[in-house]
């Protein structure tokens, strides 16, 4: 894996990566309000606030909208901001409103065959499910991997055992892939038990067996360094670590994937779309050969201004500094969990899946077989102090970000301690 198991960077020397007074913090009932749920929805920072109230003046007052700097300029500087966070050309974008839409767009354009089969972890988030699901329809199976032995989803999903150092979920996603595959989807993330998958070797893998690779990335961009080499398509809804507003998403295609797509027909994505020069009756006109291909309209442009504004904030830090401030702190976090007994064995195999490179932002603890009540409560008594984690399967989640401090993690370890 490409993260480091420790990383040289201190957050008590260098500080966050993200400031963290970029953020409105008012309104805990003590204290400022300790968020730890950005893998549920990520705060939006005060600048990409300022940039939806400008856009949304425009709105109300549309004879100030301008057409080449707002209408064409947010949704082409939305891709600009994208560069260094996911390490793309621009041109291969694609606006879209989530993580879900984005991978509909490649579900329902790939050049299907009846009897062809897409395969997928066991536990995907709906998102990477069920936009494959209704292939079946067109002759298109489903088919899902366990990841590691005991591992449950579904109705039985929290009596699943938790994932550990010695589980090898890439090697049995590739010996799952057979002659009808033609496309693995994964979350590279896992938004239950923060399991990170290896984007490299599942790309090589399919690679060599022919198989499209399809990301879910909504639960490690912005907070992961990315590598799309060997990628077919990349996923992600940006309200999460990417820190805007829900509503817009950006989907990533390899050309060569993109060729083999049918658009959706988006009156904004054949040539020469927006000179009304040429009459827009006029269909006698090619499909835009970059990403916009494959977009069905006009973007969200309010959600636009903050995803720009967002995706600069992340992009001026540098995802790689990011990465490393959160693997600091899980690993401060991590030493002193060992301390506390009710959570000393989930502790060490936290540490283990961290040293490995297996974890991304999201610590996910096991509720043991202590059951879902216990989580539950445990949750409930954090939001009385102002911490707000999440529970999702059988796990307690802690997501860390760019803008937390050791502070913080000390914070949250009084709250497991007292509790």
């Amino acid at each position: 894996m490409s993260q480091p198991a420790d990383p040289p960077f201190s957050p008590s020397l260098d500080g966050p990566p993200l400031p963290h007074d970029a953020f409105d913090w008012s309104g805990g009932p003590t204290e400022e309000v300790l968020w730890v749920m950005h893998c549920s929805e990520g705060p939006v920072p005060r600048m990409a606030a300022r940039a939806m109230q400008e856009v949304l003046g425009k709105e109300v007052r549309p004879w100030q909208m301008r057409w080449v700097e707002d209408f064409q300029g947010l949704p082409r500087r939305v891709r600009e901001a994208a560069v260094p966070v996911l390490g793309c050309r621009p041109e291969d974008l694609t606006l879209t409103g989530t993580t879900s839409s984005g991978l509909a767009v490649v579900a329902q354009g790939y050049p299907w065959r009846p009897g062809d089969e897409v395969v997928v972890p066991l536990g995907e988030f709906p998102s990477n499910a069920l936009p494959w699901l209704v292939l079946e329809e067109r002759g298109v199976r489903l088919r899902e991997v366990p990841l590691w032995p005991g591992h449950t989803a579904g109705s039985g999903a929290w009596g699943s055992t938790a994932p550990t150092v010695d589980a090898e979920p890439e090697e049995r996603l590739l010996e799952a892939l057979g002659p009808s595959t033609r496309v693995l989807s994964v979350s590279w993330v896992r938004f239950q038990d923060g399991l990170e998958l290896d984007l490299p070797r599942l790309a090589d893998g399919c690679r060599k067996r022919g198989v499209d690779l399809v990301v879910d990335g909504i639960q490690a961009a912005g907070t992961r360094p990315l590598s799309l080499r060997g990628v077919a398509a990349f996923a992600t809804g940006c309200h999460k670590g990417l820190l805007a507003p829900q509503g817009v998403g950006l989907l990533w295609t390899d050309p060569a994937l993109r060729s083999r797509l049918t658009p959706p027909g988006g009156w904004l994505s054949v040539e020469d779309a927006t000179n009304f020069e040429r009459p827009s009756t006029d269909f006698d006109r090619g499909w835009s050969e970059g990403g916009d291909a494959l977009e069905l309209g006009v973007p969200n442009l309010v959600g636009c201004a903050a995803v720009e504004a967002s995706l600069r904030l992340i992009g001026d830090a540098g995802v790689g500094a990011i990465s490393r401030h959160v693997a600091h702190l899980q690993q401060l976090f991590l030493g002193d969990l060992h301390e506390i007994p009710l959570w000393r064995r989930e502790a060490r195999r936290l540490e283990e899946l961290r040293r490995a490179g297996r974890l991304g932002s999201i610590l996910s603890l096991h509720h043991e077989g202590r059951g879902p009540t216990s989580l539950e409560t445990l949750m409930h008594q954090g939001f009385g102090r102002g911490i707000y984690s999440s529970v999702r399967e059988g796990y307690l989640r802690i997501a860390f970000h760019g803008w937390h401090r050791s502070e913080d993690v000390e914070r949250l370890l009084r709250w497991l301690a007292d509790v």
